[in-house]
């Protein structure tokens, strides 16, 4: 009995060594303890009035006593998880969730104000959402962007500033903050109404499954799921149950051990492996991180169903995706629509360009040639800014394109940003964004354009190649070459075949394919500036990072010696069966995973229980003496 005590006061106290992580075992424990808690708090007469009563409409609303017993539990809750997560910057979270909801306040009280005296409060509410979007923006950027700004600023000046304590990044406050955000700017907008008292707005802005590494949910997503009863169907115990084991078997046996086994030791030291290993190394990394992010978001769509909520999705199975815009629209979904609404539209969206959007572009380019400190980079900068201002002033006809463009490209640099304070990030994101313009440029240009484009950028790195020789001109020339011989082939061949301008499954297959494996290749090459800037300490980030991503291309663009290929395959068996069976069963099709899902969800109970423990079984198979954190938790 003393045990068990014991082991209940660690499980709900704050240990830096042992933070709740979904895939260990205090963490299902504290989850047990949770949800026997909330299935008691849950009224039993509400359950069989739900039961009873069907004809009820969806948007039923609970009482309010019931609502406060439930929301305000799992508001405790929550903060209790992340204080066993954070300790003492539960604070933090504290005070983010206090001021959005002191905001919105002030915005229904102006709003009510104006609606007696007939005067206006639009200003007056504008300002206080600024300074609530300031607010949440600056203690983000004091954490998480504290050590960049202070390396920015001493390379710029030739000091030597440093920051006197060690700044820790607290877990998940990127997710919080923009969701807190989000609430800000949608209530001051009227999208949605403020939640009636702070324990159903803290329960909002902390509920834990979500909290660390998101989805990001919007406030008109969930607020008013808050004055819902609580219901869950036989099906959606299932589904949820699905969700749970589906985001274990990926984190554990395609994350965590393509990881340790492979990624992580190219990584740490690129120059120690060949050009093959660093090349597929970034390739198991693409489906590594994937298998990482949406395994945690399998794991807390399943939990937060358990108790009758519903997060948004986060994942589209990014890797069918035929372009990198596409990509975008399939990868890490809130964040992305978070940004199209909150910094895209802002920006002028497709309509047109404002103010930021050349200033964001302007200030990233007039700081990376101030910290290049090269003569080069700084040419490059100015013939670039150069360039934009020619194309803007000589082609007035397509200004509107070219500012949709710019606000695309700003917000996949801020969308780098967001994801970290280096370098490597800004260049990850700069490169996405590229990817989507040339992608938006292509797909106007006819058959014809393409070969010549494709065949004239062969030439030209070649050409700089043989002046120059580097390993990053010598892996762009081999791209350009593959592409050019692509292109050749899926128009060329059937235009000499008589069948170019007729339907062919089997082109447009091809083609489907082709579009398919290049979207992959190229970000996977994206990625190799995303992990080199990873698990690192902001102090050194810059230096490292770029440091790691120089070695990687200098492997990849150098000397292949393809007589090693067999017996690295050979060494790496394990790795790349676990790696082609991932990205067999990503590329499924939608439909049969949604058969399977419901088959598994419609199981009798006894056999749902065997599955679920032949599951566990499995997984303990997989699992390392140390286990590997969630990817996005540093984010």
């Amino acid at each position: 009995m003393t045990d068990l005590l014991t082991y209940l006061t660690n499980l709900f106290t704050y240990d830096q060594e042992h933070p709740l992580l979904f895939t260990q075992f205090h963490f299902w424990a504290f989850f047990f303890i949770v949800y026997a808690g909330f299935c008691l708090i849950v009224s039993f007469r509400e359950q069989r009035e739900r039961a009873k009563l069907t004809h009820l409409p969806t948007g039923q609303r609970i009482s309010r006593a019931r609502r406060l017993w439930r929301n305000g539990y799992l508001f405790f809750v929550s903060l209790l998880f992340y204080y066993k997560t954070q300790g003492q910057y539960v604070w933090l979270l504290i005070f983010s969730t206090v001021v959005g909801y002191l905001l919105g306040i002030l915005f229904d009280r102006l709003a009510q104000r104006q609606e007696e005296s007939g005067k206006s409060t639009r200003g007056i509410r504008k300002a206080l959402m600024v300074a609530g979007v300031v607010v949440n923006l600056g203690v983000l950027c004091y954490f998480k962007y504290a050590y960049f700004f202070t390396d920015i600023f001493n390379t710029i000046t030739h000091q030597h500033y440093s920051i006197v304590e060690a700044i820790w990044l607290p877990v998940g406050i990127s997710f919080f903050t923009f969701q807190n955000i989000s609430y800000i700017v949608d209530v001051y907008k009227g999208k949605v109404r403020h939640a009636g008292n702070i324990l159903d707005f803290g329960f909002y802005t902390t509920f834990f499954p979500q909290l660390v590494a998101g989805p990001i949910v919007r406030a008109d997503q969930f607020v008013p799921q808050l004055y819902k009863p609580y219901h869950l169907s036989r099906r959606q115990f299932g589904i949820a149950v699905f969700w749970i084991l589906n985001g274990l078997f990926k984190k554990l046996i395609l994350s965590d051990y393509l990881a340790v086994s492979f990624v992580d030791r190219v990584f740490d030291n690129p120059l120690l492996f060949t050009s093959f290993e660093n090349f597929s190394a970034l390739l198991v990394y693409s489906l590594q991180v994937y298998a990482d992010f949406s395994g945690y978001t399998d794991i807390a769509i399943g939990v937060a169903m358990l108790m009758g909520f519903y997060l948004p999705k986060n994942f589209n199975s990014p890797y069918k995706a035929t372009n990198a815009a596409g990509f975008w629209k399939r990868w890490h979904i809130s964040l992305s629509n978070w940004l199209k609404d909150y910094l895209y539209i802002p920006l002028g969206g497709n309509r047109n360009a404002t103010l930021g959007t050349y200033l964001i572009l302007g200030v990233m380019l007039v700081v990376v040639a101030l910290m290049a400190q090269t003569t080069w980079v700084t040419v490059t900068v100015i013939a670039v800014i150069a360039i934009l201002a020619a194309v803007w002033y000589f082609f007035p006809k397509h200004r509107k394109e070219f500012n949709t463009n710019l606000n695309n490209f700003d917000t996949m640099l801020l969308g780098g940003m967001w994801h970290g304070a280096s370098f490597n990030f800004i260049t990850w994101g700069a490169l996405n964004g590229g990817g989507i313009l040339v992608y938006k440029w292509w797909k106007k240009l006819g058959p014809k354009a393409r070969i010549a484009y494709s065949i004239g950028l062969f030439v030209v790195t070649h050409i700089a190649y043989r002046i120059y020789p580097c390993p990053a001109l010598s892996m762009f020339r081999y791209a350009f070459m593959v592409i050019a011989a692509a292109i050749f082939i899926l128009n060329v061949v059937p235009y000499l075949r008589g069948d170019a301008y007729r339907p062919s499954r089997f082109k447009n297959g091809l083609t489907l394919v082709w579009n398919t494996f290049l979207t992959f290749i190229f970000i996977s090459f994206t990625r190799l500036f995303f992990r080199s800037g990873s698990n690192l300490d902001p102090a050194e980030a810059n230096e490292v990072a770029w440091r790691t991503a120089t070695q990687m291309v200098e492997r990849i663009g150098g000397q292949w010696n393809w007589q090693q290929v067999p017996a690295i395959l050979d060494n790496y068996k394990a790795v790349f069966l676990v790696f082609l069976a991932g990205m067999v069963i990503h590329w499924l099709p939608e439909r049969f995973k949604r058969r399977y899902r419901l088959w598994f969800a419609g199981m009798p109970l006894w056999l749902m229980l065997l599955a679920v423990v032949a599951g566990v079984v499995v997984l303990y198979q997989f699992i390392s003496a140390d286990l590997q954190p969630f990817i996005y938790f540093q984010f």
